[in-house]
């Protein structure tokens, strides 16, 4: 029996090696360069942002630009944890990716991705209130209450993203160990276990689907009633004003949530479009953050004039 357990033990996978996305060889060198800028205009984009809300005393104290920079935050983070691995995959260096930093890449992309979650059903909330309730918005949502929700989806995120990483790896993978996939996600690495995957499959569906439909669903509610507020409002440049802030938003929420739920709703799918369609929540929604909401919101674009000018927080709070 001890012979059996140690034989069972040496035929256990250490590395994981990631295919990453299927590519014409020829065009190796083009989408290297694609991804690494778009992962430094990533970086800059949100990092211009998360300056901007720091540096103006009117935007760091209101919610929006609380949580918007947040996002900013996470989409930092989000992009760093894969991009970097999907370029080095169009380099002669080695694909393979060691077990516990499969473990780590996995359980850091549901963690920021489920906060991410949460982070836009608050920013739902916050403009739900603004547009629905102005006169009771201070009361019902200030910069402490803010905070504490903030910490709440930090949590929540981090409670979603162990659950799956311990599920997923609790299992043996005795080989093979190529992930057709460009990062260690849920589905793609389940159809390397050596056990049956019919709970994991089960809880995917469950939690994963509970918390992003339940996200969206609430997001498109309050979209809804803040529509129906909207067209209420008697002049034009008032609702014009509404649209352009709340548009931003949802333009953002339906680039991430629809791909996001096609794909993990469908853990046992093989189709060759999910890694394209991953791309999009994965890659292209931390770049278009910062131009979608700087570009579509006047308060944004004036800080940002104010900043390039050189107009510091001295004389911001004049």
């Amino acid at each position: 029996m001890s012979k059996t357990n140690n034989m069972s033990l040496d035929t256990l996978v250490t590395d994981f090696i990631l295919l990453g996305l299927s590519h014409p060889p020829n065009l190796r060198i083009f989408l290297f360069l694609v991804f690494f800028i778009i992962y430094i205009l990533t970086q800059l984009g949100n990092l211009l942002i998360l300056l901007t809300v720091w540096a103006n005393p009117k935007l760091h104290v209101r919610p929006m630009y609380i949580l918007l920079g947040m996002l900013s935050f996470l989409d930092m983070w989000l992009s760093s944890v894969i991009v970097p691995r999907i370029t080095l995959n169009f380099t002669p260096a080695s694909k393979a990716m060691p077990f516990r930093g499969c473990v780590a890449q996995l359980y850091a992309f549901h963690f920021l991705g489920s906060t991410q979650c949460f982070l836009y059903t608050l920013m739902a909330y916050d403009r739900y209130l603004a547009i629905c309730q102005p006169l009771h918005y201070p009361v019902l949502i200030n910069g402490r209450l803010c905070a504490i929700l903030v910490a709440g989806a930090w949590v929540a995120g981090s409670i979603h993203g162990s659950i799956q990483a311990t599920l997923t790896f609790r299992l043996p993978y005795c080989g093979p160990n190529q992930v057709d996939y460009f990062f260690c996600d849920i589905p793609a690495v389940l159809r390397l276990a050596c056990a049956d995957t019919t709970v994991n499959k089960l809880v995917i569906f469950v939690d994963i689907g509970v918390v992003a439909t339940s996200c969206f669903m609430l997001i498109l509610l309050s979209y809804a009633k803040i529509v129906h507020a909207i067209l209420k409002i008697r002049t034009a440049n008032g609702r014009r004003r509404a649209f352009s802030t709340c548009g931003s938003h949802l333009t953002v929420v339906t680039v991430y949530y629809v791909p996001c739920i096609f794909i993990h709703l469908r853990p046992g799918s093989k189709s060759s479009l999910d890694g394209a369609v991953a791309v999009f929540y994965t890659v292209v929604t931390p770049l278009l953050n910062p131009l979608i909401y700087t570009l579509r919101n006047q308060d944004m674009k004036s800080a940002l004039k104010r900043l390039a000018a050189g107009q510091g927080v001295a004389n911001e709070s004049k």
